[in-house]
């Protein structure tokens, strides 16, 4: 069942980490260190004074990755908090460094 959840999980993951239409991309946010992963699963602001665009993209993304969570917690009648903490494991996996990434005290840090 795991499994299931994991491959699962990595579509999801992959679909929400697509490129958008947005003049700015979630990777690119990232990668200028905007934007990280949170450990409850989903983005965070790594600079408070973000631009409105920066923002305006971090609530989009998500609330597609909520979405996300939860069709996958129906499915593996799990919960979503399972679901967002297996994504942050995948995403811990798949930042590159020079990225960020909340640490267990809730603090920033450079992957």
């Amino acid at each position: 069942m795991k499994n299931t959840i994991s491959k699962t999980l990595l579509l999801a993951c992959l679909l929400v980490l697509a490129p958008l239409s947005f003049a700015l991309t979630l990777q690119e946010a990232k990668n200028e260190g905007l934007v990280g992963e949170l450990r409850n699963g989903y983005v965070g602001l790594v600079v408070a004074s973000a631009p409105a665009e920066v923002v305006s993209l971090t609530r989009d993304i998500n609330n597609q990755r909520r979405e996300l969570y939860q069709q996958i917690a129906r499915q593996n009648s799990i919960s979503v908090e399972q679901v967002a903490a297996l994504a942050f494991e995948k995403a811990v996996a798949a930042t590159p460094a020079g990225q960020y990434l909340q640490d267990a005290s809730g603090s920033w840090v450079e992957k």
